[in-house]
Protein backbone atom coordinates (compact mmCIF):
# COMPACT_ATOMS: atom_id res chain seq x y z
CA UNK A 1 0.00 0.00 0.00
CA UNK A 2 1.25 3.45 -0.96
CA UNK A 3 1.12 6.52 1.29
CA UNK A 4 0.73 9.62 -0.87
CA UNK A 5 1.03 13.05 0.74
CA UNK A 6 1.05 15.42 -2.24
CA UNK A 7 -1.33 16.12 -5.09
CA UNK A 8 1.48 15.49 -7.57
CA UNK A 9 2.09 12.04 -6.08
CA UNK A 10 -1.61 11.20 -6.48
CA UNK A 11 -1.61 12.41 -10.09
CA UNK A 12 1.39 10.21 -10.88
CA UNK A 13 -0.20 7.20 -9.18
CA UNK A 14 -3.56 7.68 -10.92
CA UNK A 15 -1.96 8.29 -14.32
CA UNK A 16 -0.12 4.97 -14.03
CA UNK A 17 -3.34 3.16 -13.12
CA UNK A 18 -5.19 4.77 -16.02
CA UNK A 19 -2.50 3.79 -18.50
CA UNK A 20 -3.07 0.19 -17.39
CA UNK A 21 -6.81 0.56 -17.97
CA UNK A 22 -7.74 0.25 -14.30
CA UNK A 23 -10.91 1.61 -12.69
CA UNK A 24 -10.54 3.68 -9.53
CA UNK A 25 -12.72 3.83 -6.43
CA UNK A 26 -12.30 6.64 -3.87
CA UNK A 27 -13.19 6.32 -0.18
CA UNK A 28 -13.03 9.81 1.39
CA UNK A 29 -12.52 9.78 5.18
CA UNK A 30 -11.27 11.94 8.01
CA UNK A 31 -9.40 8.96 9.44
CA UNK A 32 -9.59 7.25 12.82
CA UNK A 33 -11.04 4.34 10.91
CA UNK A 34 -13.69 1.94 12.18
CA UNK A 35 -15.79 -0.86 10.70
CA UNK A 36 -18.08 1.63 8.98
CA UNK A 37 -15.19 3.01 6.94
CA UNK A 38 -14.00 -0.50 6.15
CA UNK A 39 -17.45 -1.41 4.81
CA UNK A 40 -16.97 1.38 2.26
CA UNK A 41 -13.60 -0.10 1.35
CA UNK A 42 -15.11 -3.55 0.86
CA UNK A 43 -17.72 -2.17 -1.52
CA UNK A 44 -15.05 -0.19 -3.39
CA UNK A 45 -12.86 -3.29 -3.57
CA UNK A 46 -15.74 -5.26 -5.14
CA UNK A 47 -16.37 -2.67 -7.83
CA UNK A 48 -12.95 -1.28 -8.79
CA UNK A 49 -9.46 -2.37 -9.77
CA UNK A 50 -7.79 0.26 -7.56
CA UNK A 51 -9.01 1.62 -4.22
CA UNK A 52 -7.71 4.96 -2.97
CA UNK A 53 -8.64 6.20 0.50
CA UNK A 54 -8.23 9.82 1.50
CA UNK A 55 -7.51 10.63 5.13
CA UNK A 56 -7.86 14.35 5.76
CA UNK A 57 -9.41 16.16 8.70
CA UNK A 58 -10.88 19.00 6.70
CA UNK A 59 -10.75 22.30 8.60
CA UNK A 60 -13.26 24.09 6.38
CA UNK A 61 -16.16 21.89 7.53
CA UNK A 62 -15.63 22.64 11.23
CA UNK A 63 -17.14 25.69 12.90
CA UNK A 64 -15.11 27.87 15.30
CA UNK A 65 -16.60 26.17 18.36
CA UNK A 66 -16.38 22.63 16.98
CA UNK A 67 -13.89 19.82 17.60
CA UNK A 68 -11.35 20.24 14.77
CA UNK A 69 -8.33 20.43 17.09
CA UNK A 70 -9.35 17.39 19.16
CA UNK A 71 -10.81 15.27 16.36
CA UNK A 72 -9.11 11.85 16.76
CA UNK A 73 -6.09 11.26 14.55
CA UNK A 74 -3.89 8.16 14.31
CA UNK A 75 -2.41 7.73 10.85
CA UNK A 76 -0.25 4.74 11.78
CA UNK A 77 -3.29 2.84 13.08
CA UNK A 78 -5.29 3.88 10.02
CA UNK A 79 -2.58 2.61 7.69
CA UNK A 80 -2.66 -0.81 9.35
CA UNK A 81 -6.45 -1.06 9.08
CA UNK A 82 -6.49 0.19 5.49
CA UNK A 83 -3.77 -2.25 4.45
CA UNK A 84 -5.71 -5.09 6.06
CA UNK A 85 -8.76 -4.08 4.02
CA UNK A 86 -6.68 -4.10 0.81
CA UNK A 87 -6.64 -0.37 0.17
CA UNK A 88 -4.09 0.28 -2.58
CA UNK A 89 -3.13 3.84 -1.67
CA UNK A 90 -3.85 6.42 1.02
CA UNK A 91 -3.86 10.11 0.20
CA UNK A 92 -3.08 11.91 3.48
CA UNK A 93 -2.14 15.50 2.65
CA UNK A 94 -1.20 18.24 5.12
CA UNK A 95 -3.67 21.13 5.34
CA UNK A 96 -1.36 23.43 3.36
CA UNK A 97 -1.40 21.00 0.43
CA UNK A 98 -5.18 21.25 0.14
CA UNK A 99 -5.56 24.90 1.16
CA UNK A 100 -2.39 26.79 0.25
CA UNK A 101 -1.90 30.38 1.34
CA UNK A 102 -4.37 32.64 -0.43
CA UNK A 103 -6.92 29.89 -1.06
CA UNK A 104 -10.25 31.58 -1.90
CA UNK A 105 -12.57 29.22 -3.84
CA UNK A 106 -15.50 27.31 -2.36
CA UNK A 107 -18.37 25.14 -3.62
CA UNK A 108 -21.89 25.74 -2.28
CA UNK A 109 -24.95 23.54 -2.85
CA UNK A 110 -28.18 25.38 -2.10
CA UNK A 111 -31.50 24.00 -0.91
CA UNK A 112 -30.33 20.75 0.67
CA UNK A 113 -27.87 22.43 3.02
CA UNK A 114 -30.05 24.82 5.02
CA UNK A 115 -31.93 22.12 6.96
CA UNK A 116 -31.02 19.35 9.43
CA UNK A 117 -27.27 19.53 10.18
CA UNK A 118 -26.91 22.57 7.93
CA UNK A 119 -29.23 24.61 10.16
CA UNK A 120 -27.09 24.08 13.26
CA UNK A 121 -23.67 23.95 11.55
CA UNK A 122 -23.53 27.00 9.24
CA UNK A 123 -20.85 26.62 6.58
CA UNK A 124 -20.34 22.92 7.29
CA UNK A 125 -21.59 21.67 3.95
CA UNK A 126 -19.71 24.37 2.04
CA UNK A 127 -16.57 22.87 3.54
CA UNK A 128 -17.67 19.33 2.68
CA UNK A 129 -18.52 20.06 -0.94
CA UNK A 130 -15.36 22.09 -1.41
CA UNK A 131 -13.04 19.37 -0.16
CA UNK A 132 -14.92 16.57 -1.94
CA UNK A 133 -14.84 18.47 -5.23
CA UNK A 134 -11.09 18.92 -4.77
CA UNK A 135 -10.67 15.20 -4.05
CA UNK A 136 -12.66 14.33 -7.17
CA UNK A 137 -10.45 16.59 -9.27
CA UNK A 138 -7.25 15.24 -7.70
CA UNK A 139 -8.08 11.51 -7.79
CA UNK A 140 -10.50 11.49 -10.76
CA UNK A 141 -12.25 8.33 -9.53
CA UNK A 142 -14.86 6.33 -11.39
CA UNK A 143 -16.81 5.83 -8.16
CA UNK A 144 -16.80 7.36 -4.68
CA UNK A 145 -18.20 5.78 -1.51
CA UNK A 146 -20.09 7.41 1.36
CA UNK A 147 -21.96 6.05 4.38
CA UNK A 148 -25.68 6.39 4.97
CA UNK A 149 -25.02 7.61 8.53
CA UNK A 150 -24.11 10.93 6.92
CA UNK A 151 -27.27 10.79 4.80
CA UNK A 152 -27.57 14.54 4.24
CA UNK A 153 -23.92 14.74 3.21
CA UNK A 154 -24.43 11.99 0.64
CA UNK A 155 -27.50 13.75 -0.79
CA UNK A 156 -25.62 17.04 -1.02
CA UNK A 157 -22.68 15.39 -2.80
CA UNK A 158 -25.01 13.64 -5.25
CA UNK A 159 -26.57 17.01 -6.09
CA UNK A 160 -23.14 18.61 -6.53
CA UNK A 161 -22.03 15.80 -8.84
CA UNK A 162 -25.18 16.14 -10.92
CA UNK A 163 -25.13 19.94 -11.10
CA UNK A 164 -21.39 20.30 -11.82
CA UNK A 165 -21.19 17.30 -14.17
CA UNK A 166 -18.55 15.37 -12.28
CA UNK A 167 -18.02 12.02 -14.08
CA UNK A 168 -18.22 10.15 -10.76
CA UNK A 169 -20.76 7.56 -9.60
CA UNK A 170 -21.73 8.08 -5.96
CA UNK A 171 -22.30 4.85 -3.99
CA UNK A 172 -24.04 5.00 -0.60
CA UNK A 173 -23.31 2.14 1.80
CA UNK A 174 -25.64 1.17 4.70
CA UNK A 175 -24.88 2.19 8.28
CA UNK A 176 -22.65 -0.16 10.28
CA UNK A 177 -23.69 -0.48 13.91
CA UNK A 178 -22.25 -1.83 17.12
CA UNK A 179 -23.89 -4.98 18.46
CA UNK A 180 -26.16 -2.83 20.67
CA UNK A 181 -27.27 -0.64 17.76
CA UNK A 182 -25.10 2.46 18.19
CA UNK A 183 -24.03 3.75 14.78
CA UNK A 184 -20.27 3.55 14.42
CA UNK A 185 -18.54 6.92 14.52
CA UNK A 186 -15.02 8.14 15.16
CA UNK A 187 -16.54 10.45 17.79
CA UNK A 188 -17.85 7.53 19.88
CA UNK A 189 -14.44 7.41 21.55
CA UNK A 190 -15.30 10.67 23.34
CA UNK A 191 -18.17 9.02 25.27
CA UNK A 192 -17.86 8.01 28.92
CA UNK A 193 -19.45 4.67 29.90
CA UNK A 194 -22.58 6.47 31.15
CA UNK A 195 -22.80 8.58 28.01
CA UNK A 196 -22.30 5.48 25.87
CA UNK A 197 -25.39 3.97 27.51
CA UNK A 198 -27.37 7.16 26.95
CA UNK A 199 -26.31 7.22 23.29
CA UNK A 200 -28.22 4.00 22.67
CA UNK A 201 -31.40 6.07 22.89
CA UNK A 202 -30.72 7.46 19.39
CA UNK A 203 -31.29 4.15 17.63
CA UNK A 204 -34.13 3.25 20.01
CA UNK A 205 -35.84 6.53 19.15
CA UNK A 206 -35.47 5.91 15.43
CA UNK A 207 -36.94 2.42 15.74
CA UNK A 208 -39.71 3.77 17.96
CA UNK A 209 -40.58 6.37 15.31
CA UNK A 210 -40.49 3.74 12.58
CA UNK A 211 -42.70 1.45 14.64
CA UNK A 212 -45.29 4.17 15.18
CA UNK A 213 -45.37 4.88 11.44
CA UNK A 214 -45.71 1.17 10.67
CA UNK A 215 -48.63 1.00 13.09
CA UNK A 216 -50.45 3.62 11.00
CA UNK A 217 -49.51 7.02 12.45
CA UNK A 218 -49.12 9.58 9.67
CA UNK A 219 -48.74 12.78 11.69
CA UNK A 220 -45.08 13.75 11.68
CA UNK A 221 -45.47 15.85 14.84
CA UNK A 222 -46.68 12.81 16.81
CA UNK A 223 -43.72 10.74 15.63
CA UNK A 224 -41.25 13.49 16.53
CA UNK A 225 -42.78 13.86 19.99
CA UNK A 226 -42.43 10.16 20.76
CA UNK A 227 -38.81 10.17 19.61
CA UNK A 228 -38.09 13.27 21.69
CA UNK A 229 -39.50 11.63 24.81
CA UNK A 230 -37.26 8.58 24.28
CA UNK A 231 -34.14 10.74 23.96
CA UNK A 232 -34.77 13.15 26.83
CA UNK A 233 -35.41 10.27 29.25
CA UNK A 234 -31.67 9.57 29.18
CA UNK A 235 -29.08 11.51 31.21
CA UNK A 236 -26.66 13.95 29.56
CA UNK A 237 -28.68 14.19 26.33
CA UNK A 238 -29.55 17.43 24.54
CA UNK A 239 -31.46 17.36 21.25
CA UNK A 240 -30.11 19.37 18.35
CA UNK A 241 -32.90 18.25 16.02
CA UNK A 242 -35.34 15.42 15.38
CA UNK A 243 -36.66 15.38 11.83
CA UNK A 244 -39.32 13.57 9.87
CA UNK A 245 -38.47 14.65 6.33
CA UNK A 246 -38.84 13.84 2.68
CA UNK A 247 -35.89 11.55 1.96
CA UNK A 248 -35.14 13.24 -1.37
CA UNK A 249 -35.67 16.96 -0.71
CA UNK A 250 -34.89 16.77 3.06
CA UNK A 251 -37.78 19.16 3.68
CA UNK A 252 -39.90 18.55 6.82
CA UNK A 253 -43.14 16.64 6.46
CA UNK A 254 -46.46 17.23 8.15
CA UNK A 255 -48.18 14.16 6.73
CA UNK A 256 -46.03 11.07 6.27
CA UNK A 257 -45.95 9.49 2.80
CA UNK A 258 -43.43 8.27 0.23
CA UNK A 259 -39.73 7.88 1.08
CA UNK A 260 -39.32 9.26 4.58
CA UNK A 261 -36.16 10.16 6.45
CA UNK A 262 -36.15 9.85 10.23
CA UNK A 263 -33.05 11.72 11.32
CA UNK A 264 -31.68 13.12 14.53
CA UNK A 265 -28.68 14.89 15.97
CA UNK A 266 -28.20 14.67 19.73
CA UNK A 267 -25.54 15.97 22.06
CA UNK A 268 -24.52 13.30 24.55
CA UNK A 269 -22.34 15.12 27.02
CA UNK A 270 -20.07 17.22 24.81
CA UNK A 271 -20.31 14.86 21.83
CA UNK A 272 -22.70 15.45 18.95
CA UNK A 273 -23.97 12.21 17.38
CA UNK A 274 -26.19 11.69 14.33
CA UNK A 275 -28.22 8.74 13.08
CA UNK A 276 -31.09 8.03 10.69
CA UNK A 277 -33.46 5.49 9.18
CA UNK A 278 -35.23 5.51 5.81
CA UNK A 279 -38.79 4.27 5.42
CA UNK A 280 -40.92 3.74 2.35
CA UNK A 281 -44.59 4.51 2.99
CA UNK A 282 -46.73 3.37 0.08
CA UNK A 283 -50.38 2.36 -0.11
CA UNK A 284 -50.51 2.94 3.67
CA UNK A 285 -47.85 0.28 4.29
CA UNK A 286 -44.42 1.24 5.70
CA UNK A 287 -41.19 -0.69 5.44
CA UNK A 288 -37.48 0.00 5.83
CA UNK A 289 -35.63 1.31 2.81
CA UNK A 290 -31.81 1.16 2.94
CA UNK A 291 -31.26 2.67 -0.52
Amino acid sequence: MKLLETIEAVHNYVNTARRLGRSIGLVPTMGYLHAGHLSLVRKAREQNDVVIMSIFVNPTQFGPEEDFSRYPRDLERDQELAAGAEVDAIFAPPVAEMYPEGYATYVQVEGLTEVLCGASRPGHFRGVTTVVSKLFNIVQPDRAYFGQKDYQQAQVIKRMVRDLNFPVEIITVPIVREADGLAMSSRNKYLTPEQRRSALALYRALNLGAGIIKSGERRAAAVRKAMETEITAQPQTRIDYIAVSDADTLQPLEEIAGRVLLALAVWVGNTRLIDNLILEVKDDVAHYDEK
